[in-house]
């Protein structure tokens, strides 16, 4: 099953960590979880803060284990396609987060949402329409997607974004649906 995955971090900086991770699956089911600091993890942004708008002080106080949060996402996870808008961020935050649990940093791996879309584009177009009605019907949609998307904030909190992310998959079937429900040249008449 497709998982839609977001982190948010200390910073963007090379020592940055994971804070929050959040997920939803293709079927809506999701979980959140604040990562308490593993002891090395220092780096802090008060910029970063500002956006997602998490502190240390709350970190600290409210979330879990950082090796707690990684078996978790390795229990509920592995086997799965996962997916972020952002895979070397996301991805080089999930493996600082194994690794600082002790497990292999490869253990999941992340593919670009975009991949997503695309193939659940193709997947409705491909068997209704030629090849190339069907390339140049799925880069409408895809753009038509982002382009509402982008009318939307980033709420900069993982399960949120991660949720967006899901919508915008669900979107883009919807619309490869309408499209290829159109009625072609062939019926025309």
């Amino acid at each position: 099953m497709r998982v839609f995955l977001d982190f948010e971090a200390s910073s963007l900086s090379d020592d940055s960590y994971p804070i929050e991770v959040g997920w939803v699956f293709e079927d809506g089911t999701e979980e959140a979880h604040l990562i308490a600091p593993a002891p090395k993890w220092t780096d802090w942004d008060p910029g970063a803060e500002a956006i997602h708008g998490v502190s240390r002080a709350t970190l600290q106080r409210e979330g879990e284990p950082h090796e707690a949060v990684a078996r978790r996402m390795l229990e509920t996870l592995s086997g799965h396609e996962l997916y972020a808008s952002s895979p070397s961020w996301d991805g080089k935050w999930l493996s600082v987060l194994l690794r600082a649990a002790g497990l292999p940093r490869h253990a999941l791996r992340l593919k670009d949402s975009e991949m997503a879309f695309a193939e659940a584009a193709e997947a409705i177009l491909a068997p209704r329409l030629s090849e190339p009605d069907a390339e140049a019907a799925k880069l409408a949609i895809l753009a038509q997607a982002q382009q509402e998307r982008a009318g939307r904030p980033v709420a900069h909190r993982a399960l949120a974004d991660a949720q967006e992310e899901r919508r915008t998959w669900l979107r883009v079937q919807a619309l490869a649906a309408e499209w290829g429900a159109r009625p072609g040249p062939s019926s025309a008449t």
